[in-house]
């Protein structure tokens, strides 16, 4: 295509962004702010899905291939998607338009910032799964950092400055080494372009050192035990929809980057830190788990939930079968859209009731049963339920992890039974039992935003739990033509 769709993407939610900072925000033009915002994500959500339609799922090569001299000699802007990056383009396009609605029952002052910081921050997100230039790559994915870090420091809880620097700092620090090793790789090899490094490959005697660069920022960003502990604190102070952004889209970033740079550029090292990885997704599934079940806030629960998943991500991946990386692709996805819907639904009864403790509630399923029936779902997709797109993730990450090591695989099926059980410990006293709390009859189920929202999210959670084609139809010739080039550079070594 002559006309730069991939360059659109990433610069239309910036251009909204732009005229928004221009845009006096007020009680009076509050709705006008909105309409353009929401304008904005949608165009992009359409032109992401077109993306889709265009997209040749019978090659594993990039496409829509945008390549630009930025510095001369040094760094081109180059831009490119195959069937790995296409669905996280798309997972970031549709949620951050729900994210925009949202904000009407969660967002008081200051809304044409908060707005400004959700579309700059798509802008970012985008970048990141298009780079095919890793010093691009590593500017769009450390910039995602500030937006978020204002939408924690700014619209957050009583804690919020504490969260926001926590999430900065641990983030920040852990890239800087990748940082050195980006320079270390354009030394050894002489460019950045992700393309020419495929080809030529990276000498064996430096891949240790460099993998360990680029796993210093993923594990923290994914995030991996023990480097977890800022994520509940961010959840739990962000707003709502900075909740949402964080799980669904964030996260996501640094399991896209094991799959692009780690396995694609270090294979030999992947190889030889795979028991590594294991460890410790198989730790976290376990262990965060565990402490998810003990906890009395709905958000920190939830959170410690998403380290669990992401637990099972990383595990996939390293499996390094066909199965185990398509199943980390999905689960990945998936996770994107029950972990924001399950967020969302924490932020309808905390605008609500303003508490996130379980023991405010229950008794509720009488009171708001539309809200209750959407939350069950989410609940059930969380834990892996045949017929939701969690199932199908686990199902197929356990397959491959099942071929690769048996015993890993057993001990990280634990993970699915305390997953249920945190889950439908969580739902039962939230929205089951006795109506002990009387504020709770003043509440109101669903109003039409809220409905419209969690519903956008039902539905893909249920198609895709019964229909899972279009996803691994889109990914298979891109995660099958991985292993090959893995396989292939480790014998050549």
């Amino acid at each position: 295509m002559n006309f730069p769709i991939l360059s659109s993407l990433i610069l239309l939610p910036a251009v909204g962004a732009l005229f928004l900072f221009f845009t006096r925000s007020n009680k009076e033009n509050n709705i006008t702010v909105k309409y353009v915002a929401l304008f904005t994500s949608l165009v992009n959500f359409f032109l992401s899905v077109y993306l889709w339609i265009l997209f040749d799922q019978s090659t594993s090569e990039f496409q829509f291939v945008e390549d630009r001299v930025w510095i001369k000699d040094l760094i081109n802007y180059k831009v490119g998607i195959d069937g790995i990056s296409i669905l996280f383009i798309i997972l970031t396009t549709f949620i951050t338009p729900l994210c925009i609605i949202s904000v009407n029952n969660s967002i008081k002052n200051r809304l044409s910032e908060f707005l400004i910081a959700i579309l700059i921050m798509e802008s970012f997100m985008i970048g990141v799964f298009c780079s095919l230039d890793l010093v691009v790559f590593y500017l769009f994915f450390e910039a995602g950092l500030i937006p978020m870090f204002l939408i924690i420091g700014i619209w957050g809880g009583t804690r919020r400055v504490y969260s926001a620097f926590k999430f900065f700092l641990f983030t920040l620090l852990g890239s800087v080494l990748m940082l050195i090793a980006i320079i270390s790789i354009y030394w050894i090899s002489g460019t950045t372009d992700v393309v020419q490094l495929y080809e030529l490959g990276i000498d064996a005697k430096y891949q240790n050192l460099l993998w360990l660069a680029f796993f210093s920022s993923f594990a923290v960003k994914t995030p991996m035990w023990p480097v977890h502990t800022w994520l509940p604190d961010a959840h739990v102070e962000a707003p709502t929809a900075g909740s949402v952004l964080l799980a669904a889209i964030l996260l996501k970033m640094a399991g896209y980057g094991f799959i692009r740079f780690s396995l694609g550029l270090f294979p030999i090292a992947s190889e030889i830190f795979t028991p590594l990885i294991y460890t410790l997704s198989v730790i976290a599934i376990i262990f965060t788990s565990l402490i998810a079940l003990m906890q009395e806030d709905m958000k920190k629960l939830i959170a410690y939930s998403s380290v669990a998943h992401m637990g099972f991500v990383t595990l996939g991946i390293f499996t390094i079968q066909q199965q185990g990386l398509e199943g980390s692709i999905l689960q990945m996805i998936s996770h994107g859209l029950v972990a924001a819907a399950l967020f969302l639904c924490v932020g309808v009864v905390y605008d609500r009731m303003h508490s996130r403790l379980i023991n405010t509630y229950g008794g509720i399923v009488s009171i708001i049963p539309k809200y209750s029936v959407l939350f069950m779902l989410f609940t059930l997709a969380a834990l892996g339920l045949p017929g939701t797109s969690g199932f199908v993730g686990e199902f197929l990450i356990l397959m491959g992890a099942f071929k690769d090591n048996f015993l890993v695989a057993v001990i990280a099926s634990l993970g699915v039974i305390i997953g249920a059980a945190y889950m439908l410990w969580l739902y039962k006293r939230v929205v089951f039992g006795k109506l002990v709390n009387s504020d709770l009859k003043q509440m109101v189920d669903l109003n039409k935003s809220e409905l419209f929202i969690l519903s956008c999210l039902a539905v893909p959670t249920l198609f895709f739990g019964f229909y899972p084609e279009p996803l691994i139809n889109t990914i298979e010739v891109s995660i099958s033509n991985l292993i090959k080039v893995y396989n292939f550079n480790l014998i050549s070594n």
